[in-house]
């Protein structure tokens, strides 16, 4: 399979039927997920147990042929279980590594705001850098690597909040929601001969994956376009409502996003447009409100909904 820029959509639309065939109902999320993964970003799933976060995760694993690990996440969950340990090795002497559950291609951090923040942050250096690091020595994860983390909505219980810098290094924030009643009942049909998630195909190779990455990270972003996601961003650095504004990993979240979209639309460039409709989606989870605006019930949404409305959007020629 060839991935010129002509056929990502043709392959995208592949891997989107295959994973419908677990997901049922999902379609719009199932979208941003894919698009996430093909903009190399990370996607924080909040909601509560149970509506399919683990199912989607797993389907999107197997149609895309990755390595898959989950670690369900716990107040007893250590680092190491993460990163990975040291062990003696009596026979080449000396300390050998022993690979923790992030060393894969797709890693499923559920629940991940019941962990401590010292097991939080050991997935800080892998998310950002692709790495971790044991006793001084650096491991590089697999390539593709994506996490994908679930988090309880807050004040659920055994929650505490991620730390603002965790939620800085996820690309969006999604929400599967409950499934409508006639895709619940399709669900329920789906599974009276055994659980759909085992016949899924992989459609693409690990490295048939990495290639279309590359496609999208190639999509034409004008000056003018990049200039327009930087008023955007600077637009929450100084609004009235937002105590802190999104930060520069914002602004590549957002082109990155961008050229994802661009190329599920069957372009290789960027337009205004597809800024609009990903703009949200990546900045919402990293802005704090100040605490006047979150006392009068106002949304992050709606402030950016507003910054959106109020930054004029670039003619092109």
């Amino acid at each position: 399979m060839h991935t010129r820029e002509n056929e990502v959509t043709v392959v995208v639309q592949q891997i989107l039927d295959q994973v419908r065939l677990a997901v049922v109902g999902k379609d719009e999320v199932l979208v941003w997920v894919l698009a996430a993964i093909l903009a190399k970003g990370h996607i924080l799933l909040e909601d509560i147990p149970g509506v399919g976060k683990t199912t989607m995760a797993l389907a999107f694993s197997k149609a895309l042929d990755l390595g898959y690990s989950r670690i369900q996440f716990t107040p007893d969950v250590l680092p190491s279980d993460i990163t990975g340990y040291s062990v003696p090795d009596p026979q080449q002497g000396g300390m050998r590594y022993q690979p923790g559950a992030v060393l894969t291609n797709l890693f499923l951090a559920d629940e991940l705001n019941r962990a401590t923040s010292r097991t939080q942050s050991a997935l800080l250096e892998a998310m950002e850098e692709g790495q971790v690091t044991v006793d001084g020595v650096s491991h590089a994860l697999p390539q593709p690597f994506i996490v994908i983390a679930t988090q309880n909505p807050v004040g659920a219980a055994g929650t505490q909040l991620l730390p603002d810098s965790q939620m800085d290094r996820f690309m969006i924030r999604l929400s599967l929601g409950y499934p409508e009643p006639t895709d619940e009942v399709t669900m329920v049909l789906n599974r009276q001969e055994g659980n759909p998630l085992q016949s899924l195909m992989p459609i693409v190779t690990r490295e048939q994956l990495i290639a279309l990455q590359d496609t999208v990270e190639r999509t034409f972003i004008s000056d003018t376009v990049v200039s327009y996601i930087v008023r955007l961003v600077g637009a929450t650095r100084n609004d009235a409502e937002i105590a802190r504004g999104a930060s520069p990993r914002a602004t590549l979240a957002v082109a990155a996003m961008s050229k994802a979209v661009a190329q599920l639309r069957g372009r290789d460039y960027v337009i205004p447009g597809d800024v609009r409709e990903v703009f949200a989606r990546c900045v919402e989870h990293r802005l704090i409100l100040t605490p006047r605006a979150q006392t009068q019930g106002i949304l992050p949404g709606d402030v950016l909904e507003r910054i959106v409305q109020s930054v004029p959007a670039p003619k092109l020629r």
